[in-house]
């Protein structure tokens, strides 16, 4: 299940923008191989930030305040994808795509949370914490000082 439809894609963008910004072959409709590039693109980079403290696809099951944030940012992704097809990318795209990058990076590194955040992941694939086994040290800081 992804965060957002290509209707909501239509909504955002308004339906002349939505067809001029995918149409390559000038058909005259939108082109939904494009898309859907944009939507698993962004949907993916969306991931790829959240995974790093929770559990991806997230579950937005009875979380409508977080369905509503994750959408808002997805949506903002997929905008910025989409006009970059189409140069020059308008400076409010660009904008909104940084502080959605912004916020993702926030949410990855933990100064962020998901509002109704779930369980967060587990991270087995990053290893046990290092630990040291051997003798004890001879030469230490405190034993250098005295030399």
């Amino acid at each position: 299940m992804g965060y957002v439809t290509n209707a909501d894609i239509e909504e955002r963008l308004g339906t002349t923008a939505y067809v001029q910004l995918t149409d390559d072959a000038g058909s005259g409709s939108a082109d939904l191989d494009k898309v859907n590039e944009a939507r698993l693109g962004a949907e993916g980079e969306v991931d790829s930030y959240l995974s790093a403290r929770y559990a991806v696809p997230v579950d937005l099951t009875d979380r409508p305040e977080l369905a509503a944030v994750l959408k808002t940012f997805v949506l903002d992704l997929i905008e910025y994808r989409l006009h970059g097809r189409r140069p020059p990318v308008p400076s409010d795209v660009a904008r909104r795509h940084a502080e959605a990058i912004t916020w993702l990076r926030r949410v990855s590194f933990g100064s962020v949370h998901l509002p109704a955040a779930p369980a967060p992941a587990s991270h087995r694939g990053r290893g046990a914490p290092a630990e040291v086994f051997g003798p004890t040290r001879r030469f230490t800081r405190d034993s250098l000082d005295d030399a």
